[in-house]
């Protein structure tokens, strides 16, 4: 081997690594674009399978990769998030979705006729321009935009590096036996293009080589339908690796991709072998980058269109596929093990979906810390002791949720997010915490309920109807910071902040009314001391929901 041909293997390689770094600079900018838009998706996942499979595809056109759309929509289904029916939609729009890589790759050879309309010869301009807003601009939409222009020039410029390495060799026989052999064998050809993209772990990657070598005429077409069709193959292995270990659900969705691109694999690779058995010139002769990304669009908009009406189908074949059997071990409690099922990392491939699924964690850690508050609350009023073990189990259960929350939090710091996605993770640590220190103080007055039980206490009428005063007031301004935390209602802050107000007025008054009333001997000092114990705790309880209200402010 010459020195020219080592260089050209280098030049291919570094051109393989430009063209897939910067796919995922690109993939990561347009993610951060979207931003917060990308969690309203979530709410939008209904039944409604043709909006599934729309969103499917605008989630895969964003993040460049249907196996990580996949891999988050095994994630979505094991959280339950999704049911199967609807992931079937998404999985399809998915595979739509992943053609855009294809086209942009082929942006090389439309732009043929006129050098000046080639997009490698605006990549350096476009790495240029994207890293000057990057380095010298402050806004964080125009640093996203640099990002998404820079990984597009690195994108057009490793293409052009393949591309030129690989042009000595056109001419090679080792390629036309090579391509020969491939479109003569259809098994061998979709088997490579499933190795191939199984070893990218990107089916996007694996047809921008294809193409690349395309662009220098050395593919033929029955061997490029063929490899295609392998590539879509190829792309489930992400997803099936990622339900290994998981929920049996998980498996299904995973299954359901697999079946979806392999029944497509068997409808055109037969229609395709017949094709070329009746036209044996057109299956030999060469095929364009720009033919590709026309079969491969074709391809998975026929299957989809020929498939989504036996979505459900699909899911009853993945239950076959996949036996049932005893689900492993989960955490005793029922609060608990729904958060650990919720907590999926597989929704990190996109940090804005993670971002938000956290933030419903803590809402729901929120509301089950809400429901403990009024449980103990009803142990003080009324002594009941059954409520008072409720307490304390539950209190074990935020807890956990406390740490697993936690934890969750600190990976998906480390993941690449926007400033805003930054405040929100931070402002998350801060309300797990104050939503604990809550269910600390509901464990105290539960104490508080088991001592007035224990030594047979009472409360005066007037302080019965005191303690109901506040303690509505603390609910509904816990409430409210829970319902500003889910919906990011400005109208719920301001309702924190009265409430928080009122609450602070009354522990004072009924403080300096209580004192007056043990002056005059009306109450027992003891029933006093924990009166004032209660009320204590209830001020702080509003303080802490004060605090959850005060984050979300701070985020509109």
């Amino acid at each position: 081997m010459s020195i020219s041909d080592i260089s050209n293997v280098f030049g291919f390689l570094g051109g393989l690594g430009m063209f897939l770094y910067g796919m995922n600079i690109m993939a990561d900018g347009m993610q951060k674009t979207a931003g917060d838009r990308m969690k309203n998706f979530l709410g939008m996942l209904t039944n409604n399978r043709l909006l599934a499979v729309a969103l499917g595809a605008l989630i895969t056109a964003i993040i460049q990769s249907s196996g990580a759309t996949t891999v988050m929509v095994v994630g979505f289904v094991s959280a339950g998030v999704l049911n199967l029916t609807q992931a079937a939609g998404v999985i399809m729009g998915a595979n739509i979705g992943t053609t855009i890589t294809a086209w942009i790759v082929s942006m090389s050879q439309l732009g043929d006729a006129f050098e000046i309309m080639k997009p490698g010869f605006y990549a350096p301009l476009l790495m240029g321009i994207g890293a000057l807003l990057m380095i010298f601009c402050n806004g964080q939409k125009k640093k996203m935009i640099g990002e998404i222009l820079v990984g597009l020039g690195l994108l057009f410029t490793g293409l052009d590096y393949m591309s030129g390495s690989i042009k000595p060799y056109t001419d090679a026989p080792i390629f036309a036996q090579a391509f020969a052999l491939l479109g003569g064998n259809p098994l061998l050809g979709m088997v490579i293009g499933a190795l191939v993209t199984a070893l990218l772990q990107s089916s996007s990657a694996s047809v921008g080589i294809l193409q690349t070598l395309a662009m220098n005429g050395i593919v033929t077409t029955n061997a490029a339908i063929y490899i295609t069709l392998g590539q879509n193959i190829g792309s489930c292995v992400t997803a099936m690796l990622s339900s290994v270990g998981g929920s049996r659900t998980a498996k299904r969705a995973a299954v359901m991709h697999l079946t979806f691109n392999v029944i497509g694999a068997l409808v055109f690779g037969v229609l395709g072998f017949v094709l070329f058995a009746i036209r044996p010139a057109f299956a030999a002769s060469n095929i364009d980058a720009v033919q590709i990304s026309m079969f491969h669009t074709v391809f998975n908009l026929t299957m989809t269109t020929l498939l989504f009406p036996f979505a459900n189908l699909l899911v009853k074949i993945s239950g076959i596929l996949v036996k049932e059997k005893e689900e492993e071990a989960v955490p005793e409690d029922a609060e608990t093990a729904a958060a650990l099922k919720h907590l999926d990392e597989r929704i990190f491939e996109s940090p804005a979906f993670a971002v938000e699924t956290a933030a419903l964690e803590v809402v729901h850690m929120g509301q089950i810390t809400l429901q403990n508050v009024k449980r103990s609350l009803d142990a003080v009023l009324t002594g009941s002791l059954e409520e008072v073990e409720e307490v304390y189990k539950t209190e074990k259960t935020i807890n956990n949720m406390e740490k697993m929350l936690t934890e969750y939090l600190i990976k998906i710091s480390n993941l690449s997010l926007t400033e805003q996605q930054v405040k929100v993770v931070n402002n998350l640590f801060y309300s797990i915490s104050d939503i604990e220190r809550i269910g600390d103080h509901a464990e105290n007055l539960a104490e508080q309920a088991t001592y007035i039980v224990e030594h047979n206490l009472d409360f005066s009428d007037t302080g019965k109807a005191d303690l109901q005063s506040i303690s509505d007031s603390v609910v509904k301004s816990f409430r409210y910071a829970i319902d500003a935390r889910q919906t990011g209602s400005m109208e719920a802050v301001r309702k924190v902040s009265q409430y928080e107000d009122d609450v602070d007025n009354q522990e004072e008054e009924l403080r300096e009314k209580h004192i007056e009333r043990l002056s005059r001997g009306e109450c027992v000092p003891s029933a006093g001391v924990v009166f004032l114990d209660i009320i204590s705790n209830l001020e702080r309880v509003s303080d802490h929901a004060y605090n959850l209200a005060g984050y979300v402010k701070d985020e509109l």
